[in-house]
C-alpha cells in the first residue's frame, strides 16, 4: 500500500515522503481499516515537528483522524493507532474506539466530525457549560476547531462572536453563523467584542490560539465568564495572570479531548451521539473546504500548519488527479 512516512523531525512539507510498505497487522484488540478519508488536524503537523505530547516512534505516518470501512464493510470513525495513522491507504484502530460514521455525512465530512467537534463540545458543554442566551467569543473562528465551535454554539442557542484573520476568512465565519464577525487584522478585538456586548463581555471564551488571542480574552471575558483553552496554534504560551482571574470572577479552564478517550470513554461515545443527532438535523455540518488526493496530503498538512486554510482539508485516497476514481 502507499503511505506517507516521517523519518526525521521537521516541517511537514519536507520530512513528510510517500512510500509502498507493507499493510499494517492489527495487534490485539485492532483492526484493520480501509482510509476512506483522512482528516488534517494541527497535531499531524506538531507531530512531524515533534512538537506534539505524543511522540510516536520513527518512521510513522501521521494522521489522527479518519473514516475508514471495516473489512466487513461498516463505515466507522476512528482515531488511528499510531504509528499508522490515516495518511495512507490502510490504517490501524482500536476496535473498541470505534464510532459509527452518521449518514447524514459524507466520508470526509464524517472525517471531520470527530476530533474538532469532540473537542468544541466538550469545551463548551462539558467545561464551560454554556447556555442558552449566553455571548460566545471563538478565536480562529474560520479555522477547523473555530468552525466546530460557532456550529455548537449556535446550536445551543449561544449569541456567537467570531474572530478571524483576514477578509476571506472572516466572509467564511459569516458563513458559518456567527452573528457578528470581528476581522483581527483590521480591527481593534477587545474594543470591537464590548461594542457588540455593550461593555458587558462575552460569557464563554473559546481559544484554540494562545498568544495574543489569551490577552484579548481576558480583557473581554464577562463578570463570571470562562475562558476555555484548547490549543496554543499560535505557537505562543501564554502565562495568565491568577491576580486578573481573581479581580474579574472569571474561570480559565483548560481541555485536552484525548483524556477523555482514555479516562471516560462512554461520555466520548455520548458525545457522539449528541454530534450524530446535531448532524442529522442539519444543525451542524463540518466545512470541509478542500479535498485532496493521497499524493497532495503533505503539502495540505503544510499549509494547515501555516494557518492558511480555513474549515477543514481532507485527504481521500480514491481521489486521484482531483477527480473521484
Amino acid at each position: 500500500m502507499q503511505a506517507w512516512q516521517v523519518h526525521e523531525l521537521g516541517e511537514p512539507g519536507e520530512v513528510m515522503r510517500l512510500a509502498d510498505v507493507e499493510r499494517p497487522t492489527p495487534g490485539e484488540g485492532q483492526v484493520l481499516l480501509r482510509v476512506r478519508a483522512a482528516d488534517i488536524n494541527f497535531p499531524d503537523a506538531l507531530m512531524c515537528r515533534g512538537q506534539y505530547q505524543v511522540r510516536p516512534p520513527l518512521p510513522f505516518t501521521p494522521g489522527v483522524e479518519i473514516c475508514g470501512e471495516t473489512e466487513d464493510g461498516r463505515r466507522v470513525i476512528a482515531n488511528p493507532a499510531l504509528p499508522h495513522g490515516g495518511f495512507a491507504e490502510y490504517a490501524l484502530a482500536d476496535a473498541a474506539a470505534l464510532l459509527p460514521a452518521p449518514d447524514a455525512l459524507d466520508d470526509a465530512e464524517a472525517a471531520a466530525l470527530h476530533i474538532g467537534y469532540q473537542t468544541a463540545w466538550f469545551a463548551l458543554h462539558r467545561r464551560a457549560r454554556l447556555e442558552a442566551g449566553e455571548t460566545l467569543l471563538v478565536h480562529a473562528a474560520a479555522g477547523g476547531v473555530g468552525s466546530a465551535a460557532v456550529q455548537l454554539g449556535k446550536a445551543a442557542g449561544a449569541t456567537v462572536i467570531g474572530v478571524a484573520g483576514g477578509a476571506g476568512k472572516a466572509a467564511v465565519a459569516r458563513d458559518l453563523g456567527c452573528d457578528v464577525v470581528i476581522d483581527r487584522r483590521e480591527q481593534d478585538v477587545v474594543a470591537a467584542v464590548k461594542e457588540a456586548t455593550g461593555g458587558r463581555g462575552a460569557d464563554v471564551i473559546f481559544d484554540p490560539v494562545g498568544g495574543d488571542a489569551y490577552t484579548q480574552s481576558a480583557r473581554t471575558v464577562a463578570f463570571e465568564g470562562r475562558i476555555v483553552i484548547v490549543g496554543f496554534a499560535s505557537g505562543t504560551i501564554p502565562s495568565p495572570g491568577l491576580n486578573h482571574a481573581l479581580i474579574k470572577n472569571y474561570a480559565i479552564l483548560g481541555l485536552h479531548w484525548g483524556l477523555y478517550n482514555t479516562r471516560d470513554p462512554e461520555l466520548v461515545r455520548h458525545c457522539h451521539e449528541q454530534l450524530t443527532g446535531l448532524a442529522a438535523k442539519g444543525a451542524i455540518k463540518p466545512l470541509v473546504s478542500e479535498r485532496v488526493p493521497l499524493a497532495g496530503a503533505a503539502d495540505a498538512v503544510q499549509r494547515v500548519a501555516d494557518g492558511v486554510t480555513t474549515g477543514r482539508v481532507t485527504v481521500l485516497p480514491s481521489l486521484e488527479n482531483g477527480a473521484a476514481a
